[in-house]
């Protein structure tokens, strides 16, 4: 990735001098899109915020236009992950540049398609098993051995994660997802557990770089900053970047905040966000992380997002 720090640089215009105007893709309007839309802003870009749920998509409409949506480049930012899954593809039916591609946002939603990349790229991640009844996911519990990892297929902010610490415990869960849950919850998500030095490491991806990276530290075995977890700032090395740099590229994004965890000869790679939440990375540098997403995503403006996919 081409472009300064700072948010300024040749990445501004495209080739033919004109600037994008950006569609800024929310569910809602949090601290970091703020930052964005400042970013940008900043550098003299339009900048359309699109609330999901407001949005109307004409799928017959030949074009954005036609559909009464003028922009030329897409930033994914909703939480909302099914909805936002829907209109990426739609933008790119219109030949809209997106940030993620639409593909790499699916796989990175899907924490099954995600560890399925990243194994099938030779990305180190914790051994985990699929099952699709409770009985063989006890199964899969006894052949990863206890403690073990129950997670949902989707989901984020380290919800509804549970550590089971034997065949009884793991079967009460396990029935309350079957009983309680949506259909997702039918798909049991069994991962080893891996004992973490008291924290794992958040590494931010942007292009071809890992920009910064924390130390997200907590005293329960859960280290996301939306459970509590504290940042601290944390050197990118060469082997952080590496192992955050194969993971993006497995699932095909362009950016993304990659969970690592410390093992004795490297680092495993839990999860790739392609949400890419910052917040707590802010308290940990002075890079300008929304101007450098911006930059991003004017370069997927100047090459017409063709970045190729995971699977291609």
């Amino acid at each position: 990735m081409s472009g300064t720090g700072n948010g300024t640089g040749p990445l501004s215009i495209d080739p033919k001098g004109n600037k994008p105007h950006i569609g800024l893709m929310i569910t809602y309007l949090r601290e970091e899109e703020k930052l964005i839309l400042k970013a940008a802003r900043d550098r003299g870009l339009e900048v359309t915020t699109l609330l999901e749920r407001k949005l109307v998509l004409d799928m017959s409409a030949p074009s954005a236009v036609d559909a009464g949506i003028n922009v030329d480049v897409v930033l994914d930012r909703c939480v909302a992950h099914l909805p936002a899954g829907y209109a990426l593809k739609t933008f790119e039916r219109w030949n809209i540049p997106t940030i993620n591609p639409a593909a790499a946002t699916a796989i990175c939603d899907d924490k099954a398609l995600c560890s399925l990349a990243l194994e099938r790229a030779g990305v180190r991640t914790p051994r985990t098993l699929l099952a699709f009844s409770i009985e063989s996911a006890l199964e899969a519990c006894e052949q990863i051995g206890y403690p073990a990892i129950l997670k949902p297929v989707t989901g984020s902010w380290g919800r509804l994660l549970s550590k089971v610490n034997g065949p009884e415990q793991a079967r009460v869960i396990l029935d309350q997802k079957k009983e309680l849950g949506s259909m997702h919850h039918s798909i049991f998500y069994v991962q080893e557990y891996i004992e973490k030095p008291g924290r794992d490491i958040r590494a931010f991806v942007i292009g071809e770089r890992v920009i910064a990276a924390s130390y997200r530290t907590s005293e329960h075995w859960i280290t996301n900053t939306a459970r509590g977890a504290s940042s601290l700032p944390c050197k990118v090395t060469p082997e952080i970047e590496a192992a955050a740099l194969s993971a993006c590229k497995a699932v095909g994004a362009r950016w993304a905040g990659v969970d690592l965890i410390e093992m004795g000869d490297g680092y495993s790679c839990v999860e790739v966000n392609t949400g890419g939440e910052f917040h707590g990375l802010m308290k940990t540098t002075d890079l300008n992380i929304a101007a450098e997403i911006v930059n991003e995503v004017l370069l997927a403006f100047r090459v017409r997002g063709d970045f190729g996919l995971a699977f291609a």
